[in-house]
């Protein structure tokens, strides 16, 4: 894993990680409740099917889906802020270079 992440873009990492974080999220809630897949798939009106890829860590989230989620569950899945956002964030200086040059 760590020699395919040396090839991956950096958005693409955060992307990845945001994507596990909150399916990882997401079963922690199904457990808190005791609720299967299946049971969530039935709340929102969804194919277990469709669940399941949305649990795998790949599927790309909107914010919509995220917001019926949270719904559903009655509890937050997201947090506005996230160390892996940060960890990948550029420096001050060099998040000034891209905003001041157009051509960056």
């Amino acid at each position: 894993m760590d020699e395919i992440r040396k090839t991956m873009m950096p958005e693409m990492i955060i992307q990845t990680e945001l994507s596990v974080s909150i399916a990882n999220r997401i079963y922690e809630c199904l457990e808190q409740r005791n609720m299967t897949q299946k049971d969530l798939a039935r709340m929102m009106g969804k194919t277990e099917t469709e669940v399941s890829r949305w649990l795998s860590g790949t599927h790309n989230f909107t914010i919509a889906t995220i917001a019926k989620i949270t719904k559903v569950l009655g509890e937050a899945i997201i947090q506005p802020t996230s160390s892996v956002v940060h960890s990948y964030m550029l420096p001050q200086q060099e998040r000034s270079i891209y905003l001041s040059d157009p051509e960056a």
